[in-house]
């Protein structure tokens, strides 16, 4: 059976009090609205349509940055859930499949949840998402007679007895997709808030003899979002879980709770990674690493027996072979470090490749940046790069060459040659102390004047 997803990210979400769209506030690194659609990419779906709404253009660009195939259609007035599902309708004509209801602002629905409803699914043509909360608070709840889920009445909406129900709606709704719009054909706006309710398809359904299906989740799984103080919450709660996976994947975190991990962290079993690590989007650290303490990482790759840190930094783009060392205070973007390569201490390594087996020493930097466009720097296999060697790019050095300590390098260097590029050291005996003396004569006439 064909699946296409609906996502639900109109919302302004006014108790954010901020400019920037609820969907695109960041957990883990990446905004809400990657966490929904990495749970709807798990169901390999044919189709995915966001609903944008506050900040449509913004919105847009985070879901086709995520994945360009995905559709984007505008509910221009906010009408409810209902109306919001049927600004879909036209991107999923002719779609003969099930339809799955996500929302942006419930980020931890997990793949596994999903895939019991849509193998619920089976047995009726729409099913709900249900949870029991220990405070079941304003949520909507779920009538439920005769073992079948008859209607979901909104808090506002409900009596006094239908409030004490513990079993509440999370809105996450999958169905039969020609079922699901022709029910919400038939929804109306008669409530309390004047909205097309999405949860109005359930008592529809009931009425037309097709019955409905509950699936029940942990009440983790619905964690929403929408005040700052629930952001911090979910960020909270993501990486609690991320360590844990993390831990019973194999990988050695010898402080969990000071490491922080994004959306798309991938960590191979046996990597060890020290206290206070921070992991940016876009971050693979591969089997037998190690990133010590206090490092900082995004959009890079670690290989198998390299080590980072501590202190260290790595930027987009750094790519790390195996057995690659970079220390203490050092920072790598958009580079290439083949096996072997050692970076100490003190350095900046940007728009650069080395080879394997140099050494790079305490205080280089490659100069990339002429304050309009940037270049590269080509570094050998085997060479030696002295301490405090200023590479200013476009500038190569070649396999097995040697740059002075203290060099300022703007020629390619041959391979096997040394390049020194500094002035010549003068001595002049005696004069430090008359320079000495000159000076506090002159400290002293200042301090009587």
């Amino acid at each position: 059976m064909s699946i296409a997803v609906v996502i639900l990210a109109a919302g302004q979400g006014s108790r954010m009090n901020s400019d920037l769209p609820k969907a695109l506030h960041r957990v883990a690194g990446a905004p809400l609205l990657h966490h929904a659609m990495t749970a709807a990419a798990s169901l390999a779906p044919e189709k995915i349509v966001v609903v944008a709404g506050h900040g449509a253009d913004q919105v847009r660009a985070s879901a086709l940055g995520f994945d360009p195939e995905a559709e984007v259609v505008i509910q221009a007035e906010q009408k409810g859930t209902g109306h919001a599902v049927d600004q879909a309708r036209a991107a999923l004509a002719g779609f003969a499949g099930d339809l799955v209801v996500l929302y942006a602002d419930t980020p931890f629905i997990r793949p596994e949840t999903l895939r019991e409803m849509i193998e619920a699914r089976r047995d009726r043509p729409v099913v709900v998402l249900g949870f029991a909360p220990a405070d079941p608070g304003r949520y909507g709840r779920l009538v439920i007679e005769a073992d079948r889920l008859v209607r979901i009445v909104e808090w506002k909406d409900a009596t006094e007895a239908e409030r004490a129900i513990p079993l509440c709606n999370s809105g996450v709704v999958c169905g039969d997709a020609a079922t699901l719009f022709d029910l919400i054909s038939a929804i109306g706006d008669d409530n309390a808030a004047g909205e097309y309710y999405l949860t109005d398809i359930v008592g529809i359904a009931d009425a037309r003899g097709l019955g409905a299906g509950v699936v029940i989740c942990p009440e983790a799984e619905t964690l929403g979002v929408n005040t700052r103080a629930q952001l911090a919450q979910a960020e909270a709660a993501f990486q609690a879980r991320a360590r844990a996976e993390a831990l019973e994947n194999g990988v050695t975190l010898t402080a969990p709770e000071t490491v922080f991990l994004a959306l798309d962290t991938h960590i191979g079993r046996d990597a060890v990674i020290g206290p206070n690590v921070i992991f940016g989007p876009g971050v693979t650290i591969e089997s037998g690493a190690e990133i010590k303490g206090f490092c900082h990482l995004e959009g890079c790759h670690v290989s198998r027996g390299a080590d980072v840190g501590p202190f260290a930094r790595l930027r987009p783009g750094a790519e790390l072979a195996e057995d690659v060392h970079v220390g203490n205070f050092v920072e790598i973007k958009n580079s290439i470090l083949d096996e072997g390569v050692k970076v100490g201490h003190l350095t900046y390594i940007g728009d650069a490749d080395v080879g394997e087996g140099t050494n790079i020493g305490a205080g280089t930097v490659t100069c990339n940046y002429d304050g309009v466009m940037k270049h590269r720097t080509r570094i050998g296999k085997r060479a030696f790069i002295g301490s405090d060697t200023m590479l200013v790019a476009p500038v190569s050095v070649g396999d097995g060459a040697l740059t002075g300590s203290g060099s300022v390098i703007t020629r390619d260097v041959p391979a096997e040659a040394v390049a020194i590029a500094r002035a010549v050291q003068v001595v002049k005996p005696g004069l430090a102390t008359a320079l000495f003396e000159k000076l506090r004569a002159l400290k002293a006439a200042k301090t009587k004047g």
